[in-house]
């Protein structure tokens, strides 16, 4: 009996903080000063677990003593459309993480396999750009999940407590009932990695619309850089789209591929500012792999570039009012390497299953599986045991920082390529390139080690 009142209290908690925090929201967006401490403290209420009431803490503690953070916070609060904020917001933050992670975590606990934070999909492999470099432009260009398969997804996904699904391609724009997805799961969050070229005018009002979609536009830097490598007037599509969604109160952000050639240019005040000014909220920079289509190791960061990224981004986090997120070194926040369904895994527009969206091996396939049966599969569980791949979070990642564990992983789970040239990556030539540059790495990362040990004993 006591278990029962504890469970209807519980239950009872809920409800009563989940009605209160949507009445919150109704009018937070008009005053948002005055009300997001109250939303801030209601969350850290809801929270299941104390890692969690600490990250909300955390959060608070930053918008109190940090402009940027503040003016990022007061800006998403009040600028952001009413639909959006009772779908994509509310969705990411309370049923994504406050109540979705804590399920997970009790579900791996009792199902014996870990359970993801998110899953990468891609609904479509078709294209209208051909990007030089693509790291999926090698996948079969003729791919598409079926809705049923999509919905189905979703719906397992939901069971296990996972309520954030981020879109590639392909250009997730192109499939034709990915708003119709979105308002059969209403109750989940969407990111779609897009080249920005599909956003009209009735795209962003039907974003707006469904609420809980939120685009991350793909830039290599300013014009004449995104327009070499993505087409003539590409970047100047992406801006009218961003101007256009702005306009109407929508969430979004930038997925920036950082090369030897761009890495200073979209790292540098003016272009980040410049994302600021059209409305950015958020970014992602990922280290350019030579995978996909054409795979050119001469673009990928030297250690030097590498360093100076780790330094760079958190500078930009503290003093620009953008999340950005650098993929491989921030390794220190998500304590390693994310992938292999430990924090999420991608599904190809074949229903094949990777660890990775750069790790293109696989051995399961959902149209013939069910996610239980992929979260158990050989690879994800040959992954899973070899993580943290490394003892220093600045190297992470299994292509490029311990090469040697993509190459044992591969053997042990008896993983196939999922396309042509894609078991190139494990070639004796592409290895043997791949270690020198991982040795490399790793003596920068010493050597970063030994500043950061000589400034804090000073």
């Amino acid at each position: 009996m006591i278990k029962k009142k504890e469970v209807n209290l519980e239950f009872a908690k809920r409800y009563v903080g989940e009605k209160i925090l949507r009445e919150l929201l109704n009018y937070l967006s008009k005053d948002p000063v005055s009300h997001m401490d109250r939303l801030l403290s209601l969350g850290k209420l809801l929270a299941r677990r104390e890692e969690h009431k600490r990250d909300v803490a955390e959060v608070e503690k930053a918008i109190a003593s940090n402009p940027s953070v503040r003016q990022l916070a007061e800006g998403l609060l009040k600028e952001t459309h009413p639909n959006v904020l009772q779908r994509l917001l509310y969705n990411w933050f309370v049923n994504s993480a406050l109540m979705g992670v804590p399920r997970q975590r009790k579900l791996s606990e009792t199902l014996g396999f870990n359970v993801p934070h998110f899953i990468l999909v891609d609904p479509t492999s078709a294209c209208n750009l051909r990007c030089e470099g693509c790291w999926a432009g090698a996948y079969a260009q003729h791919d598409e999940l079926e809705y049923s398969f999509l919905d189905r997804l979703c719906s397992e996904a939901k069971e296990l407590g996972i309520y954030w699904i981020v879109m590639s391609g392909g250009e997730p724009f192109m499939y034709p009932r990915l708003f119709d997805l979105a308002a059969k799961h209403s109750d989940m969050a969407f990111m779609l990695y897009t080249n920005g070229t599909r956003i009209d005018d009735q795209a962003a009002d039907r974003i707006v619309e469904a609420g809980n979609l939120s685009p991350a536009f793909s830039l290599e830097g300013w014009e004449e850089r995104t327009d070499r490598r993505r087409g003539p007037g590409v970047f100047s599509k992406v801006i009218s789209a961003m101007d256009r969604l702005r306009e109407r109160g929508a969430v979004f952000g930038v997925s920036l591929t950082a090369t030897r050639e761009n890495v200073e240019e979209i790292i540098a005040d003016d272009f980040v500012d410049f994302l600021v000014e059209k409305g950015a909220r958020y970014g992602w920079i990922f280290h350019y792999i030579p995978i996909g289509r054409n795979p050119n190791p001469d673009l990928m960061l030297t250690p030097e570039q590498r360093a100076r990224m780790a330094a760079r981004v958190p500078d930009i986090r503290k003093n620009k009012p953008i999340m950005l997120a650098d993929f491989w070194n921030d390794g220190e926040l998500t304590q390693g390497c994310i992938a292999g369904g430990r924090r999420y895994f991608h599904v190809t527009a074949s229903g094949a299953v990777e660890p990775c969206a750069f790790v293109h091996f696989s051995t399961h396939n959902l149209n013939e599986h069910s996610l239980e049966d992929v979260l158990r599969s050989p690879l994800f569980a040959a992954f899973q045991k070899r993580q943290p791949f490394c003892g220093d979070y600045l190297r992470p990642c299994p292509i490029i920082d311990v090469p040697s564990a993509l190459r044992d992983i591969v053997a042990e789970s008896g993983a196939g390529p999922t396309h042509n040239g894609a078991g190139n990556v494990l070639e004796e030539e592409m290895s043997k390139l791949l270690d020198r540059r991982a040795i490399n790495w790793a003596a920068m990362v010493a050597e970063v080690r030994s500043r950061q040990t000589t400034e804090s004993g000073r």
